[in-house]
């Protein structure tokens, strides 16, 4: 299969699943009765979007088909996307790039970076969203971190493999979800990168969650949220988790988990004696 078919495959599984996770009422509709699945039908999402019912059921049939921008955003409206999930849409009808090289190390200037925020845990995603780099507090938080090798040193390698993770994060199926929703979205132009496909292949072998989840095409932008952590010696840990993109290396990710006005959290983990 090339690349092009890839990619019309891409968007057609992509539209299918937004379409059938799309309820009625939430474009005005009536539920009615004798649906076979709680979504909308393709000729309401052409209705919606003012297209023809053959031309949208051929794109999402992956037909040899050309769309324009305005028109995939008048279908993407229709399906009620946020600003991620159109970017996203819009992201689908480029092939992709076939191949970007992780780097084996973050900047210098990012590591300074990171050991600037201690105590608080902070690390450098790249492409894949593989750990390049993290401080001391990162590896007090998390002491895996400093002994996975790739591809399995890789964030959603850890919050969907590694069972340990799922009882040091609280509410952990909620963050993993979100995690999920901000990774395919923020990894559109390597979705064909080699190491996103070995990624994905461990991932769906791994992890039970992944393989249900992945196929839903969930698609979500970065938002700072608190993040809490059952830690095994510090206790209860909240950060509020956000994440930066150097003008300098934008291909890579500044992730820092700050500290909460009035919460010792980050001071707690710092204790020496909590140092694997």
């Amino acid at each position: 299969m090339g690349e092009a078919t890839d990619h019309r495959k891409e968007l057609a599984e992509f539209l299918r699943a937004r379409r059938e996770a799309t309820r009625p009422e939430q474009v005005g509709l009536p539920p009615g009765r004798g649906r076979r699945t709680p979504g909308l039908r393709r000729e309401e999402v052409a209705l919606l979007a003012g297209v023809s019912v053959t031309w949208y059921t051929w794109l999402e049939q992956g037909r040899r088909i050309n769309a324009s921008d305005d028109v995939l955003l008048a279908i993407g409206r229709a399906l009620r996307l946020d600003d991620a999930g159109q970017e996203h849409l819009i992201a689908l009808t480029d092939p992709g790039t076939a191949s970007v090289e992780a780097p084996s190390e973050a900047p210098s200037a990012l590591v300074r970076l990171l050991d600037s925020l201690m105590p608080s845990p902070a690390y450098v995603l790249g492409p894949h969203w593989e750990f390049v780099a993290w401080n001391t507090a990162q590896a007090r938080l998390y002491p895996r971190i400093v002994e996975l090798e790739p591809p399995r040193r890789n964030l959603l390698w850890v919050l969907f493999a590694d069972t340990a993770t799922r009882d040091l994060i609280v509410d952990w199926d909620i963050h993993a979800r979100q995690a999920l929703a901000e990774f395919r979205s923020a990894t559109s132009s390597v979705r064909h990168d080699p190491a996103m496909t070995e990624l994905v292949a461990i991932l769906t072998e791994e992890s039970q969650e992944f393989a249900a989840w992945w196929p839903e095409h969930d698609v979500s932008g970065f938002e700072t949220r608190l993040r809490r952590f059952s830690h095994p010696a510090a206790g209860e840990l909240t950060f509020e988790y956000q994440q930066l993109t150097p003008a300098e290396w934008p291909y890579l990710r500044v992730v820092a988990q700050l500290s909460v006005p009035g919460d010792d959290s980050a001071e707690r983990l710092a204790v020496k004696h909590y140092l694997v």
